[in-house]
């Protein structure tokens, strides 16, 4: 009866008043969401900066792991503002962490490289991303369901998608940001300017958007629908208890989770972040090219989010979110196999007229793994694989009878690696670059590029490949907010629905290009981590179909 009380008193707002309510919460979301991707973008230059002391291919997994840290403690602030949006307001909660956001932002933008510090550097480096995952844990649920609550009961997936959208204006401003700065740098400095010190611009341009972010917001009052449940004094006493000890709440928090939020995760992070992190590494394009790709289909999304979550109104949340997701499911393995294609074909044609293939004693073979850059990789096995690891070049194994040395066939090309076990130590980098030279004279031969030719760029098949990830990720983002805020009481709704979103972008979505490029390096193959974002699209497509309840016509007061 107190929902029923609340929906009839709770005054509607005017136009004006929802669309500054909208402006001011998608601000600063995109704000919080520009610090957060100016560090994924930046991941070549932050392990070149940070983790200079470790080999290639660890140094380029640790800065991985790192931007996925701090979506590691996201479900943590999720967690701690959403009891304090629960029981103090959303306004207040989500204030909060727009400055931690910004002042860990900044403090990016001023830390000692590692040459100048060693180890202290990426240690205040992780500290710095644990602050900025922990107040985006509590930024995206606030402002969401601060939208949600305003906005009339036919245009909730309309106006919550503007809160989606944000993540595109954020990635777009990062984007933009690191590429104006990159070629300002270049052309007054030279081209090795930004990698040196021009890359902390973009983080410290970030005070100045605190400023103006902290302005909108303290404009802003208490939601409606929140004010009358206090009013009334109907608000929980004990979120968690309520989320989550009780399983009719708990059972939906667990449905959230891996009917949209699994693939929300693996869908968003692999389209805007992990597909960048494959076209750098693996396909060798430069990192201007791949920036005006990204800013390009990142534009297009903006417009989409908004066109999906209107969509969602008119038809409902569940059909437009499993179009995405089942969109992204078949398109995984063509898409990128399709990037490929359009961008480096000359790696393409040589795969396929040439391919790797490594022949060795499996028991000679190590994992091709390091993210602490501990492994010595010393095996004629380990050190071939090591080289073609690092050359973001897919191979093939074949085993060889036991005790016999690896030999990696490239084309008509074979060559016999080295084995540095009980080589004096002064002598095995020289053995090794020794072995690396073969390879990679024999991988030239054979018409593998060390580098994506931009004139045999088809960069319009490009972007129709990102536009289909794009599409899909959008069909499944745009509606979400607004099917979130469904699901769960006034009451307890920041607590309960922030952490199963927090989980499922912090921990599938924010670890994919980690743990894609760790399958990668292990396998071999450069599509193979693919299988990480496709298994958990694929169950939660399967669970959104069967047990979604459709949420568009619900109460939320």
């Amino acid at each position: 009866m107190a929902d029923v009380a609340v929906e009839t008193t709770a005054a509607p707002l005017k136009g004006a008043s929802l669309r500054t309510v909208v402006a001011a919460s998608a601000a600063g979301t995109a704000f919080e969401w520009y610090d957060f991707f100016v560090f994924g973008s930046l991941t070549g230059v932050i392990q070149k900066t940070f983790f200079s002391g470790l080999p290639e291919t660890a140094g380029i997994a640790a800065a991985l792991a790192l931007f996925g840290a701090g979506f590691a403690f996201r479900p943590i602030g999720a967690l701690v503002f959403g009891r304090i949006g629960d029981k103090v307001g959303r306004k207040g909660a989500f204030l909060v962490t727009v400055l931690l956001m910004g002042g860990a932002t900044v403090a990016i933008g001023l830390l000692p490289t590692y040459a100048q510090a060693g180890l202290l550097a990426p240690a205040l480096l992780v500290l710095m991303r644990i602050l900025q995952g922990f107040a985006l844990g509590g930024e995206y649920g606030g402002a969401a369901i601060y939208v949600a609550e305003h906005a009339p009961p036919g245009a909730r997936g309309r106006s919550t998608s503007w809160v989606q959208t944000s993540a595109a204006f954020g990635l777009f401003a990062a984007l933009l940001v690191i590429l104006v700065t990159r070629l300002i740098l270049g052309k007054a400095f030279g081209p090795t300017a930004f990698d040196a010190w021009g890359w902390r611009i973009p983080f410290l341009l970030s005070a100045g958007l605190l400023v103006v972010s902290i302005f909108m917001r303290l404009k802003l009052s208490e939601s409606p629908a929140f004010a009358a449940m206090k009013a009334e004094g109907t608000g929980s006493k004990a979120p968690y208890a309520e989320a989550f000890g009780q399983w009719s709440n708990l059972k939906v928090v667990l449905l959230a989770l891996v009917s949209m939020m699994f693939a929300q995760g693996a869908v968003w992070y692999t389209t805007f972040f992990y597909a960048q992190t494959f076209m750098e590494k693996f396909l060798k394009v430069d990192p201007a090219i791949i920036n005006t790709l990204m800013m390009e289909v990142t534009a297009v999304s903006a417009v989409l989010y908004v066109l999906f979550g209107w969509l969602s109104d008119k038809v409902g949340r569940k059909p437009v979110m499993l179009f995405g997701m089942t969109l992204m499911l078949v398109a995984y393995f063509p898409g990128f196999h399709m990037l490929a294609n359009t961008l480096n074909p000359a790696l393409a044609e040589a795969q396929t007229r040439a391919p790797a293939v490594v022949v060795a004693d499996p028991a000679d073979c190590s994992l091709q793994f390091d993210p602490v850059g501990k492994a010595n990789f010393l095996s004629s096995c380990d050190i071939a694989k090591s080289v073609l690891a690092n050359a973001g070049v897919s191979y093939r194994n074949e085993a060889a009878p036991a005790g016999q040395p690896a030999v990696l066939r490239v084309g008509t090309s074979t060559i016999t690696s080295a084995d540095a076990r009980g080589v004096p130590k002064a002598e095995v980098k020289a053995l090794k670059a020794g072995v690396e030279a073969k390879i990679k004279g024999a991988l030239k031969a054979a018409g593998y590029p060390a580098k994506a030719d931009p004139a045999r760029m088809n960069l319009a098949g490009a972007f129709g490949v990102m536009l289909v990830f794009v599409i899909a990720a959008t069909a499944l983002f745009g509606p979400i907010a607004a099917c979130l805020v469904e699901l769960f009481p006034t009451r307890i709704r920041y607590t309960a629905m922030s952490l199963p979103y927090h989980i499922g972008t912090g921990w599938v979505g924010g670890f994919v290009p980690f743990t894609a490029f760790a399958i990668v390096a292990s396998v071999g193959n450069i599509y193979s981590g693919l299988w990480y974002p496709f298994a958990f699209t694929a169950v939660s497509v399967v669970v959104t179909f069967l047990l979604l309840p459709e949420t568009k016509d619900r109460s939320i007061a």
